[in-house]
């Protein structure tokens, strides 16, 4: 028997707080997104009557000394609550409705916390004798008011330039500058929400595809089946060899190092790899240092290695746990070919009153599976 699904929707300007009785009654239905690499976004409907309390409430927000509307979303499924969202109000839109008697809409759309931080644009913000971790880190100490707790992984040779000589200036916003440190040293941010209200987890690192899977997905199970639908799509074509090139500064020549598939961030989730038959070559690496080059390409063969795509839906309710992205799950009935532990690329959560389905793309970089056998919860 599933367990019962209950709601809670807090909002206000930098701390959320429970949402009044009234806006939470009004609420129609709300849609997340959650993306490995970029930002989770959300959707929420409510019908709007003339007199409705949301109005008010959404007219003294706007004239709040800090003009920034605050949502969290948690869903407390089995006793233990889960953040499904938490992030910033970024659009309104009213829907009116043409029929006579019926309620407008009222659509709230917005981004997670990371949109804060693509505000203000500081181009011009020297950085003197700092890495670009920690840069990042200091970054990011500017939003610690709003729960947001820094995990910055430093990189592997920083490029540490002399003050004296020239120093780093930021461009950009915040974000922009943040995403362009991690593309340069190959890693990816985003922020995540939880574990608890009101805290989220702003990532600066490598993209990894290991850790402790979600709960089993079951296809063709009979009474243990748990997911609506899914199709696979083996794509082997998609997969590149990146090839860097190290340029030695004494004699001037360029050496080039292709980088395989299979990485310490991206381990082997089957036990056939394919071979790649394309060859990218990175020009642009030549001029950076060679530890840079190797992480730009090991964040390009993470990007490419991928030759199997599953995409699905499922009821959260039947499933019994809610699945995230940015890690791994397991799957079960599909056959010896796509059985095995995938890496969940992205999950859209759709919630309506007594409803809540999902649907999900899963990705893995080999054919067969390479565990014995796929536990039913997570482990």
């Amino acid at each position: 028997m599933a367990n019962a699904l209950y709601l809670t929707l807090l909002v206000g300007p930098v701390m959320a707080v429970p949402a009044p009785k009234a806006l939470v009654d009004a609420l129609v239905s709300a849609e997340v997104t959650e993306s490995a690499t970029g930002k989770s976004g959300f959707q929420l409907t409510f019908t709007l009557a003339d007199q409705s309390v949301l109005q008010t409430f959404f007219l003294l927000m706007g004239s709040s000394p800090i003009p920034i509307l605050r949502v969290i979303l948690m869903a407390n499924f089995g006793g233990l609550p889960q953040i499904i969202v938490d992030g910033i109000v970024l659009h309104h839109e009213v829907q009116p409705d043409a029929m006579e008697g019926s309620a407008s809409k009222l659509v709230v759309t917005g981004q997670d916390l990371s949109a804060l931080m693509d505000l203000i644009d500081l181009s011009g913000l020297p950085y003197p004798g700092m890495s670009p971790d920690l840069r990042v880190l200091l970054m990011l100490t500017k939003y610690m008011p709003f729960g947001i707790i820094p995990e910055v992984i430093p990189v592997l040779i920083p490029d540490i330039e002399i003050p004296i000589v020239q120093y780093a200036t930021q461009k950009k916003t915040d974000l922009g500058y943040i995403q362009e440190l991690a593309k340069d040293v190959g890693y990816v941010f985003y922020v995540t929400p939880g574990p608890t209200p009101g805290t989220s987890q702003a990532y600066w690192g490598p993209q990894v595809r290991f850790g402790t899977p979600q709960q089993c997905l079951n296809v063709n199970m009979d009474a243990w089946t748990n997911v609506e639908s899914i199709n696979f799509r083996y794509e082997p074509q998609s997969s590149v060899i990146p090839l860097v090139f190290y340029q030695e500064p004494i004699t001037k020549l360029v050496f080039p190092i292709p980088i395989p598939p299979v990485t310490p961030f991206n381990p082997p989730l089957g036990s056939l790899v394919p071979v790649p038959l394309k060859v990218e070559q990175m020009n642009e690496t030549a001029k950076l240092p060679i530890a840079q080059a190797i992480m730009q390409g090991m964040a390009r063969s993470v990007q490419t290695a991928d030759v199997i795509t599953a995409e699905g839906s499922l009821d959260v309710l039947r499933y019994g746990d809610i699945l995230r992205a940015r890690s791994l799950v397991g799957m079960r009935g599909a056959g010896l070919t796509f059985d095995g532990v995938y890496y969940v690329d992205s999950a859209t959560h759709r919630l309506k009153p007594g409803e809540y389905k999902q649907s999900f793309v899963l990705k893995r970089n080999a054919l067969v599976t390479n565990v014995p056998a796929v536990p039913a919860a997570a482990y």
